[in-house]
């Protein structure tokens, strides 16, 4: 069982990382080079807004859903049709608190025309993952893994056609970029239905609402959660295109997407790294079994991922944008040669230091969410709303997408420093000061090592390499990360998915 294990979230991880980052890095930003700042900052805007009530759609029942089905797979069967249809009911309370909001603040012509689609695209893929929620409490690793990157592949089929096949004479426009996403959703949707019906057998038809009410007020304080993370975490660029002119702020809005791309790919990776974390801590928990051992060693490897990340973007920043989106960045300090690069490359910088925090979130938040303490999540979600709205509102109208970052980052580190304090405080945990003394250390030695090697008279790419390799040695010098460790956080992981099976 435990190499069945190690096989399926190798294979998981295989496929974000081929698929993911190609997604992320190569079509998405080709699209916003093709169409520009201001088309690309009303995209991001308005999927930002979109995403903000996105847990309408859900209120935590897939979570609730897998859990039990994977406890009881014949239930999938008289389960299935009841909260497909409370799904659907879900769809039409998300689409008129969306739209009703977004009338309340401004929206109008093309960005309600825009917003229609992506709300669609958002309840497609609301959907899906519900399908896929059974498919994996099925066990059907593979194909899960398989469809969680299906729908990006399209999309990458799609949108490599109209970018370079040559077939299309006008110039790209936004809205084929929703299109193709709707497409990619629809073909996604159908293939994990298919799929469910094929081993799942005749699904059962009938609503029963008792059990469906049950399931919405248990999920109702994760719901909260995952409603107001949502609006710390996705509201700069919003505020960005409403707080700013209505030119400027569009373009602000893409200058700003250029750098968040590069954040929410690392957040791709940090992401997977809790799906693993969270039934192992909860696992635990639930034995009483102590939990610092294996907190402290997923904190350190996350730590050294995400700071390893953030050090080498803050060191070749510069280079990066280059890379990515085409464009000569100001080499003389005298002279303005493109400030839009400029600008980037400085919001690049802040926001790879919340990259930092942002996984930090991912270890201390999920321990925390895994022993039920979801009123103090909740309440320091809060308070991460309230803290960026005040920060944003001060800092956009002065300096633009670049206060934004700024806000970004404070509201990052303010929430991932009080989850740490909790998780300490509520669960007795214990690293010891021989570790906080290594941590300095890593970090120390680590700014040296990458800041070393952008001094080195070579050619960036092979500095950048140089940089990489360094900051991995730094963690085993260091023992921030530990082989043994290691293996025993694998180990552990193994014993877990045996003992479920």
């Amino acid at each position: 069982m435990q190499q069945r294990f190690l096989r399926n979230i190798a294979f998981l991880l295989t496929l974000n990382l081929l698929i993911k980052p190609f997604w992320i890095l190569g079509v998405d930003r080709s699209v916003q080079n093709a169409v520009g700042e201001s088309a690309y900052g009303l995209y991001l805007s308005v999927y930002s807004f979109s995403f903000l009530f996105y847990i309408l759609l859900d209120l935590g029942i897939t979570n609730y859903n897998s859990r039990t089905i994977a406890q009881n797979n014949s239930l999938v069967k008289s389960y299935f049709t009841g909260i497909a249809t409370v799904k659907f009911f879900l769809a039409l309370v998300y689409a008129i608190i969306t739209f009703g909001v977004a009338a309340l603040i401004g929206y109008k012509g093309a960005q309600l025309y825009l917003l229609g689609w992506v709300a669609v695209n958002q309840i497609l893929l609301s959907m899906i993952l519900y399908l896929r929620s059974n498919i994996a409490a099925l066990f059907y690793f593979k194909t899960d893994s398989f469809l969680s990157v299906l729908d990006r592949l399209i999309m990458i089929g799609i949108c490599s056609i109209l970018l370079w096949g040559g077939r299309v004479e006008s110039v790209f426009r936004i809205e084929w970029f929703v299109y193709a996403q709707t497409a990619a959703y629809i073909l996604t949707f159908v293939v994990a239905l298919l799929f469910l019906m094929l081993k799942a057998g005749r699904l059962h038809l009938g609503i029963p609402l008792p059990l469906i009410g049950s399931i919405v007020r248990s999920s109702l304080p994760y719901a909260l959660l995952v409603l107001l993370m949502s609006f710390y975490n996705r509201l700069e660029p919003v505020l960005i295109e409403r707080l700013l002119p209505e030119g400027e702020g569009l373009v602000q809005t893409g200058i700003y997407g250029k750098a968040f791309r590069l954040l929410d790919a690392g957040n791709n990776i940090s992401l997977l790294f809790s799906v693993l974390l969270l039934p192992m801590f909860a696992s635990m928990l639930q034995r009483r079994e102590p939990v610092s051992q294996l907190v402290r060693q997923s904190f350190s490897l996350i730590v050294v991922m995400s700071s390893t990340v953030a050090a080498l973007a803050l060191a070749y920043s510069e280079e990066l944008m280059q890379l990515l989106y085409g464009q000569s960045v100001v080499q003389d300090p005298q002279l303005t040669l493109n400030p839009v690069v400029d600008e980037s490359v400085l919001i690049l910088r802040i926001l790879m230091g919340s990259f930092v925090s942002v996984s930090i979130t991912y270890v201390f938040g999920t321990l925390l969410t895994a022993n039920g303490n979801l009123k103090q999540l909740n309440l320091v979600a809060a308070s991460g709303v309230v803290v960026n709205l005040l920060m944003n509102y001060l800092l956009i109208p002065e300096f633009k997408a670049v206060g934004a970052a700024w806000a970004s980052f404070g509201v990052q580190a303010f929430t991932a420093l009080i989850q740490m304090a909790l998780a300490f405080r509520l669960l007795g945990l214990r690293f010891g000061t021989l570790y906080w003394w290594r941590l300095l250390e890593y970090l120390l030695l680590l700014a040296l090592a990458v800041g070393a090697s952008t001094i080195l008279p070579l050619s960036w790419p092979v500095a950048f390499g140089i940089g990489a390799i360094s900051a991995l040695s730094v963690a085993f010098i260091s023992r921030m990360i530990d082989i043994a460790d290691f293996r025993q956080l694998v180990a552990d992981a193994g014993q877990m998915v045996k003992k479920k099976a």
